[in-house]
C-alpha cells in the first residue's frame, strides 16, 4: 500500500461522555471531526459535527453526511462509491481519497460510532466489516510487483544488430511504468549501452539496413523520454551527439530520411564576432546549439503524454545557457573588445550588425539567470558602458542595427528602469536634447516605417515603463519621481508631442492617413497615461501648451479609433474633477469639438455615440457644477432634441436646481416641505448680491435668448454660436426691451410643453436682469430657463400681492406675453403628439 500521511488527531473526548446543544443531549457516538489533507501532507480541521448515512437523491446513492454542531450547516456530503478504498485506523478513524489529490478523514469521539459507520460503508461495498480496508491499494501491475521482489535491476539484451527489434520492444514496454523506466535508465547508464548502440548505427548505415535504422530511431527516441540527465550527458557529448542526431533522421513514419547532420556540418556556420579563447566555452556553445536544434527540429512534437517526459531536456539547455552567460561575463577582455568595436566609427556596418546581434542574443540568454545572477550580469554590462554604446548605435542609419539595439534597450528597461533614468538624467547635463537616449527612442518611434508600427508599439511600451511612477524609487535624499519627471517634461515631452502639434494647426488634421493616425493614437495613449499618473507636470504642460484643444482637433479625423483616442484623453481629464482643468476647458470652449462630433455622428448607434454620452453622463452623475452650467449655457440648443437617453435633460435639470439654489438659498431647506409648490419671493425683494451676481454672469449666459424662433432657424453646427457674437446680440436685445418687459403682466393659463427646454426658444423670452426676479437665470419665472419639470406649478394663495403668474408645463412664470398665443398653441400641439408614456416620463424626470 502507498505511504499514508500521519493520522489526523483524534477528537477530544468530553467529560461526562456527552455534550449539550440546544438544551438536548447530543449523540456522542456520532460526534466527529472532519479533516482534509493539504498540499503539505498535513491534516486540516474542517469542523466538528454529527455524522449520518442516508440515500441522497442528487448523488444517486448512499452517502455520508456531517452537519456542524454549531449551526447545523453541511460540513461533508460524500457518496459511498463502490470502488473507493476506505480504511479504518486506530478504532476511531475512517480515511479515504475523494479524488486524486483530495484525502478525507472522519475522527470519531467513540469507537461505537466508528464501527457503526464502517458497517454502513462495508454494506454498500459488499465487504465483511471485519476488514480494515475495503479495497486493495495496488498501483503497480502484478508483473511489476513480481519484478520488484525478484530482481534488483533490469537485464538488457546483448547489443547486437539481430536483437535491435527486441531492444526497441523492451524500451517501448518500459516507458509507461515509472518503476521499469527507472530500471531501464540505470541499466543503460551502467553498461555503456548507448555507445554500443551508436556503433551498430554506423554498421546499419554502411549496410543500408533501413529496418535496423528504424529500430534505432525508436530506441533513441525512447531513451530521450526516459528523461535522465546522466543519459543526456552521454548522448550530447562531443563524440556521440552527431550520431544521436543521425539515428533520429530515420523516422519510420517518413518516406525519406532527413538531412539534419548535413545542415549542422555544412549549412550552419559558427561565427565568432569576437574570438573566444576558452575551448570549454566554445565547446559548450556548440553543444547548446545542437541540443536546441534537436529539441526544436529533430525530435517530433511530443504528444500530450510525452510532454512532461522531456522536462530534463529543457533543463539541460537552460543550465547550459546559464553557464555560457557566466563564462562570457567573467571574460573581461572579451566584453571590453565587444564594446570597443561596437562604438568604433571605423567598424564596418556588417561587422557592427554581427556585434549588435551577438549582444542581443547575449541579453536574451541572461533571461535564464536567477535574479541575483541577472543583477550581476546587468551591472557588468552597465559598468562596461552599454547605455552610451546603445546611444551611439541608435544614432546610426542601419535600420537592422537600430532594431537590434532597441531590443537590447527593452531588456535593460524591463530589468532596471531606474538605471536607465539615472543615465539619461546625467547625460542631459552634458548633451543637447536632440541626442539624448530617450529622445532617440522617441524619434525612432515617430519614424517607424513599418505600416503596422510594430516597433513603435514596443518603444511606446518602454517609454510608459520609464515614466511610470509606480516603479520609481524614493529615498531619504531624493525622489526619483520628482527629478525624472521634471527632466522628462523639460527635455523630452516636446519631442513626443511634436507630431501631434504639427498635425493639428487647423480645424482638422492636416495629415489623416492610416499610419499617421496610428502614430498619433500611440502618442495620445501615452499622454492619457500621463494624465492619470502624473500630477502638476502634465497639468502645467496641457494648460500652458493648449494641448487639449489640439488633441480635440483629432475628433474630426476620418479614423474612428483616433477620434476615440482624443475623446478618451479628454474623458480622463474630466474624470479627475480638477477645477484647474475645468476652467481651462470652459475658457477655451473645448466641448465644441465633442458636440460637433456628436452631431456629425447623427443617429448612428456606435462607440463614438456611447463614449460621448458617457462623458456627459459622468458630468451629470458626479454633479460637476461648473461643467454642467457651461454645457447647458453654451450647447443646450444643439443637444435638447436628444431624447433617446435622459442624460442631457438630466444635465439641464441639474443646472436648473443649481440656479435655484443660487437664487434662493432658503429653497434647499424648504424643498422637503413644499414639494408640490414652487416657493418664490416677491420680485421686489430681489437682494442686492443676487442682482450683482446676475449682472456679473449675464454676459456669459444664453438664458432666454434667440434671434429667430427655432422654426425659422435650421439646426446645424452654426447653432454653437461664437460667445462674443451672442454677447453683442444680447446687449442689443436688453437695451430695446428693458422697459417693455416690466409692462407685460397679463394673465395666461396656457400650458407650454415641458420637454422643449431651450435657451433659444423664441423672442418672447428676451428678459433683462433689471426687470424682475422672474428674469434671474434658472428661475422658474423665466420661460427660457424653466424650473424643475416635476413641480405642478401651483402657487401659494397667500402671495396675493405677487405679479400675475403663468403655469407652463409645470413651470411657474411671473411674466407672459399675450401676443405670443400662436407660438404657444403650436407648442401645445407638439406636446399632444407625444405618446402619453413619454410625456409622463419627461414630466417626472
Amino acid at each position: 500500500a502507498p505511504e499514508q500521511p500521519s493520522a489526523p488527531p483524534a477528537i477530544a473526548s468530553q467529560s461526562g461522555g456527552c455534550g449539550v446543544a440546544g438544551g438536548r443531549m447530543t449523540d456522542t457516538r456520532r460526534r466527529v471531526k472532519v479533516y482534509t489533507l493539504n498540499e503539505d501532507r498535513q491534516w486540516d480541521d474542517r469542523g466538528t459535527g454529527h455524522v449520518s448515512s442516508c440515500y441522497v437523491e442528487r448523488l444517486k446513492g448512499m452517502s455520508l453526511l456531517v452537519r456542524a454542531e454549531s449551526d447545523g450547516s453541511l460540513l461533508l456530503e460524500s457518496k459511498i462509491n463502490p470502488n473507493t478504498a476506505y480504511q479504518k485506523q486506530q478504532d476511531t478513524l475512517i480515511v479515504w481519497s475523494e479524488a486524486e489529490n483530495y484525502d478525507l478523514a472522519l475522527s470519531f469521539q467513540e469507537k461505537a460510532g466508528c464501527d457503526e459507520i464502517w458497517e454502513k460503508i462495508c454494506q454498500v461495498q459488499g465487504k465483511d466489516p471485519s476488514v480494515d480496508i475495503t479495497q486493495d491499494l495496488v498501483d503497480e501491475s502484478e508483473e511489476e510487483r513480481f519484478d520488484d521482489m525478484s530482481s534488483p535491476g533490469l537485464e538488457l539484451p546483448s547489443c547486437e544488430l539481430s536483437r535491435l527489434e527486441e531492444i526497441a520492444e523492451l524500451v517501448a514496454s518500459s516507458l509507461p511504468s515509472p518503476l521499469r523506466r527507472e530500471k531501464l535508465a540505470l541499466a543503460l547508464e551502467n553498461e555503456g549501452y548507448i555507445k554500443k548502440l551508436l556503433e551498430i548505427f554506423h554498421v546499419c548505415e554502411d549496410l543500408e539496413n533501413i529496418e535496423g535504422l528504424h529500430h534505432l530511431y525508436e530506441i533513441i527516441k525512447g531513451i530521450f523520454l526516459l528523461n535522465r540527465t546522466a543519459l543526456f550527458e552521454v548522448m550530447f557529448s562531443e563524440e556521440c551527439i552527431m550520431d544521436v542526431i543521425g539515428c533520429l533522421e530515420y523516422d519510420p513514419s517518413l518516406s525519406q530520411s532527413r538531412k539534419h547532420r548535413e545542415f549542422l556540418t555544412k549549412t550552419a556556420k559558427f561565427k565568432e564576432v569576437i574570438p573566444i579563447s576558452d575551448p570549454e566555452l566554445k565547446q559548450k556553445i556548440h553543444q547548446t546549439y545542437r541540443v536546441q536544434y534537436i529539441q526544436d527540429m529533430v525530435l517530433p512534437t511530443p504528444s500530450v503524454f510525452e510532454e512532461n517526459m522531456l522536462s530534463t531536456l529543457h533543463s539541460f539547455i537552460f543550465f547550459n545557457k546559464v553557464e555560457i552567460v557566466g563564462m562570457l561575463q567573467e571574460d573581461e577582455k572579451f566584453l571590453t573588445d565587444l564594446f570597443a568595436q561596437l562604438t568604433d566609427e571605423a567598424t564596418d556596418e556588417e561587422k557592427r550588425q554581427e556585434l549588435v546581434n551577438f549582444l542581443k542574443e547575449f541579453c536574451a540568454f541572461s533571461q535564464t539567470l536567477q535574479p541575483q545572477n541577472r543583477d550581476a550580469f546587468f551591472k557588468t554590462l552597465s559598468n562596461m558602458g552599454i547605455l552610451p554604446a546603445l546611444e551611439v548605435i541608435l544614432g546610426m542609419d542601419d535600420a537592422q542595427v537600430r532594431s537590434a539595439a532597441t531590443d537590447i534597450f527593452s531588456y535593460l528597461v524591463e530589468y532596471n528602469p531606474s538605471m536607465v533614468r539615472e543615465f539619461v538624467m546625467q547625460e542631459a547635463q552634458q548633451n543637447d536634447d536632440d541626442i539624448l537616449l530617450i529622445n532617440l527612442i522617441i524619434e525612432h518611434m515617430i519614424c517607424d516605417t513599418d505600416p503596422e508600427l510594430g516597433g513603435a508599439v514596443l518603444l511606446m511600451g518602454l517609454l510608459r515603463t520609464l515614466v511610470d511612477p509606480e516603479n520609481m524609487l524614493a529615498t531619504a535624499n531624493k525622489t526619483e519621481k520628482t527629478e525624472f519627471l521634471g527632466f522628462f517634461y523639460k527635455h523630452c515631452m516636446h519631442v513626443l508631442t511634436a507630431p501631434l502639434l504639427a498635425n493639428t494647426t487647423e480645424d482638422k488634421p492636416s495629415k489623416d492617413d492610416f499610419q499617421t493616425a496610428q502614430l498619433l493614437a500611440l502618442i495620445l495613449e501615452l499622454l492619457t497615461f500621463c494624465v492619470e499618473h502624473h500630477t502638476y507636470h502634465i497639468k502645467n504642460y496641457i494648460i500652458n501648451k493648449d494641448i487639449l484643444r489640439r488633441v480635440l482637433v483629432l475628433m474630426a479625423s476620418k479614423h474612428a479609433f483616433l477620434a476615440l483616442c482624443a475623446l478618451r484623453f479628454k474623458r480622463k481629464i474630466i474624470g479627475l474633477k480638477d477645477e484647474f482643468y475645468n476652467r481651462y476647458i470652459m475658457k477655451s470652449f473645448l466641448f465644441e469639438p465633442v458636440v460637433k462630433a456628436f452631431l456629425n455622428n447623427g443617429s448612428r448607434y456606435n462607440l463614438m455615440n456611447s463614449a460621448i454620452i458617457e462623458m456627459f453622463e459622468f458630468i451629470r452623475v458626479e454633479d460637476i457644477k461648473s461643467l454642467t452650467a457651461h454645457v447647458i449655457e453654451n450647447y443646450w440648443k444643439a443637444l435638447e432634441d436628444v431624447d433617446y437617453v435622459q442624460t442631457f435633460k438630466g444635465l439641464k435639470l441639474r443646472f436648473e436646481q443649481q440656479r435655484e439654489r443660487q437664487d434662493n438659498p432658503k429653497l434647499d431647506s424648504m424643498r422637503s416641505i413644499l414639494r408640490n409648490h414652487r416657493y418664490r419671493r416677491d420680485a421686489r425683494t430681489l437682494e442686492d448680491e443676487e442682482e450683482m451676481w446676475f449682472n456679473t454672469d449675464e454676459d456669459d449666459m444664453e438664458d432666454g435668448e434667440a434671434v429667430v424662433p427655432p422654426s425659422d432657424k435650421p439646426k446645424n453646427d452654426e447653432d454653437i454660436m461664437d460667445p462674443i457674437s451672442k454677447f453683442m446680440e444680447r446687449k442689443k436685445l436688453k437695451e430695446s426691451e428693458e422697459k417693455e418687459v416690466l409692462l407685460k403682466t397679463n394673465l395666461s393659463g396656457r400650458q407650454s410643453p415641458s420637454f422643449k427646454l431651450s435657451f433659444s426658444s423664441g423672442t418672447k423670452s428676451n428678459l433683462t436682469s433689471q426687470s424682475s426676479a422672474s428674469n434671474l437665470p434658472g428661475s422658474p419665472g423665466s420661460p427660457g430657463s424653466p424650473g424643475s419639470p416635476g413641480s405642478p406649478g401651483s402657487v401659494s394663495k397667500s402671495t396675493s400681492q405677487m405679479a400675475a403668474i403663468t403655469t407652463k408645463g409645470g413651470l411657474v412664470g411671473l411674466v407672459d406675453y399675450p401676443d405670443d398665443d400662436e407660438e404657444d398653441d403650436e407648442d401645445e400641439d407638439k406636446e399632444e403628439t407625444l405618446p402619453l408614456s413619454k410625456k409622463a416620463k419627461l414630466e417626472s424626470s
